[in-house]
């Protein structure tokens, strides 16, 4: 039995594991509070001399990274217990492993672009949104381009599945980190066996000797089912005990809707940075395929509609420096320290007019697949005159184009009558809350800002989801509800929502220079030929 001077040294809490692109982070967040007591994180790199737009790692270099995030962790917090351990990580790799569970040769990732004609291809095929990044597509380029490679697999995972595979010795993985390897059904909470069947098909009029796909891909687990129990290797490499529960592993995605608390049907996470990514939790299945929406799932499987913008703030980001730089010896300062360019132009443009005094902006910097934009170059201005021309009004209306592309890609939702009923906004745009008005108003949605929401994002969600099983799980510890219950009850327990609901002008103004803008998007072609140089 451990003294009393040992048990005041313990913190109790949940570690989540968070495998990014460019490097590993180990949480660990108190039992009680939930808030963040201890941080570990070690970077990576790629494998060098690839040819452009090709992107692999290492398998070893994130288990390398997170022996090195453990030692730091437990050095922060030298008497922790972890009583249950949760992963996110990059969705859509293609971790390959032979029988014995060795990894064959390097590891794709989800922004290597060499299965664009895959994708296509399945899209068309099985009838079903297939993303050139899905693991599924990546596969079958791998069955045609390395044919040595894909006879040898037997067990197929993402970096998280794989990370989990490593702690507990089974090959399974969360749901929603599974629904970007390969389609879901809503029914079975599992692959879609018909176009499974389909897939294997393909596969079969090019090489009969590749193993059928459902028998590499990992199991398929959702919140609060355990994945396994931490081994005396895994334990060791760590330096935790072993038997602690692992929670299924999850993708970056849905483990960043767990950290911001959202799982309730019509719940719209909405983060806008230098590309914005808009997941929409949905009720049902979507029908149909559309350019401007991805699908995956929620960590219990709930279905999550995804559109992203290649054009988030970049244009606006731009104006803001040009302008900010010009204001900014203007600003008044009461010390050497200048304002930054934000600091100087954010405050006017959430009180700029609503129609940004007649301008209207397109953001095109970069291509827009979803919107049929094929390059870029046509980012611009329009509707200057001599009272409008104003750092505000410009800066406002380079955000309510991309506010307005984000709407095109939602409209689709709209026609199959998904619900939108709270929005909740992070990303570089929440450092001005104002702007969460903004977006109500575009969207005529209530939208919620989280103040005290953690920067960790997938790595708090990976956390939250080893608290959730724990609490399924142990017998001393047992919860009622399920994991949208849980979410929402931490949800409501935050003392930091700041809340802004549509203002009824503002939104019937908003509308018609929407319409506006739609009318202005169809001359992108024409535009885009004209600054051709």
């Amino acid at each position: 039995m451990a003294s009393s001077s040992e048990e005041s040294t313990t913190r109790k809490g949940f570690l989540g594991i968070d495998i990014g692109t460019q490097g590993l982070s180990a949480l660990l967040i108190d039992h009680d509070s939930l808030q963040v007591i201890g941080k570990g994180e070690a970077q990576y790199g790629m494998v060098d001399n690839l040819d452009n737009g090709c992107y692999e790692q290492n398998a070893q270099d994130w288990e390398d990274a997170l022996v090195d995030s453990m030692k730091q962790l437990r050095e922060q917090v030298p008497g922790m217990e972890v009583l249950a351990i949760g992963i996110a990580g990059q969705m859509h790799g293609e971790v390959l492993m032979d029988e014995q569970g060795h990894v064959i040769g390097t590891v794709r990732l989800w922004c290597d672009a060499r299965n664009e004609e895959e994708g296509m291809e399945l899209t068309n095929k099985l009838g079903r949104k297939v993303p050139k990044r899905m693991t599924s597509a990546r596969f079958l380029w791998t069955i045609r381009n390395k044919p040595d490679v894909a006879r040898k697999t037997r067990h197929m995972n993402t970096p998280a599945g794989w990370m989990a595979f490593r702690l507990s010795n089974q090959h399974s993985l969360g749901i929603g980190d599974a629904s970007g390897m390969f389609p879901v059904s809503q029914k079975s909470m599992n692959y879609d066996t018909e176009l499974l069947n389909k897939f294997d098909a393909i596969v079969r009029e090019q090489d009969q000797s590749i193993a059928p796909l459902e028998s590499i891909l990992p199991k398929v687990l959702v919140a609060g089912e355990t994945t396994g129990l931490l081994t005396s290797e895994a334990a060791k490499l760590l330096g935790l005990h072993e038997g602690i529960p692992v929670a299924p592993a999850e993708g970056d995605q849905p483990a960043a809707l767990a950290g911001s608390f959202i799982g309730s049907p019509g719940t719209v996470s909405c983060s806008f940075g230098t590309s914005v990514c808009a997941n929409s939790v949905g009720d049902r299945e979507f029908k149909g395929v559309s350019d401007s929406v991805d699908h995956f799932c929620a960590s219990d499987g709930k279905p999550i509609n995804m559109i992203w913008l290649r054009n988030g703030t970049t244009f606006l980001n731009s104006v803001v420096s040009s302008y900010g730089q010009m204001l900014q010896n203007s600003a008044e300062s009461n010390d050497d320290i200048k304002p930054s360019a934000f600091d100087v132009i954010m405050p006017k443009l959430v009180k700029a007019p609503p129609n940004c005094g007649g301008l209207l902006a397109l953001p095109f910097m970069d291509d827009e697949p979803g919107l049929h934009v094929s390059s870029g170059g046509s980012a611009m201005i329009v509707g200057w005159n001599e009272s409008n021309a104003k750092p505000e009004n410009v800066a406002r209306a380079a955000l309510m184009s991309t506010c307005f592309n984000l709407r095109i890609g939602s409209e689709v939702l709209d026609e199959q009558g998904y619900p939108r009923k709270r929005m909740v906004l992070t990303g570089g745009l929440a450092k001005t809350p104002e702007c969460g008005q903004i977006i109500a108003d575009v969207f005529n949605t209530p939208t919620e800002l989280q103040l005290d929401s953690s920067d960790e994002g997938s790595g708090f969600g990976a956390c939250l989801m080893a608290t959730f099983l724990y609490h399924k799980t142990k017998a001393d510890a047992k919860m009622e509800g399920d994991w949208t219950d849980f979410l929402e009850t931490r949800r409501k327990n935050r003392s930091k929502l700041l809340y802004y609901d549509p203002n009824p002008e503002h939104v019937s103004v908003v509308n018609d220079m929407f319409q506006r803008y739609k009318k202005l998007l169809t001359l992108v072609p024409q535009l885009t030929e004209a600054v051709k140089k």
